[in-house]
């Protein structure tokens, strides 16, 4: 089983669960404050709680991002010889 399969039937068996008990079609009773309130907004609380996480996540990465020392230095190199053949063709380079 893929990842992708993985993560498509586990939204798929979420939302199945969701919307049974939204539209009452399992034999549970919930308390009335879960039905009227939270349940019509679970989605976006998802949602939200979703979108804080990634950002929090790529925040974190980028703020520990290694150096690579080795690709600064083979940049350099590269950067030098591309001025170099562009000096030679005649263009003034700073």
């Amino acid at each position: 089983m893929t990842r992708a399969t993985e993560a498509a039937a586990f939204f798929g068996i979420t939302t199945t669960i969701y919307l049974a008990l939204l539209f009452q079609w399992l034999p549970i009773t919930l308390p009335e404050t879960v039905q009227n309130f939270t349940l019509p907004v679970l989605p976006w609380w998802a949602l939200v709680s979703f979108g804080a996480y990634s950002l929090g996540n790529i925040g974190y990465h980028v703020l520990t991002f290694r150096d690579c020392p080795e690709a600064y230095d083979e940049l350099q190199v590269q950067i030098g010889e591309a001025q170099r053949d562009l000096r030679s063709k005649g263009m003034n380079i700073k």
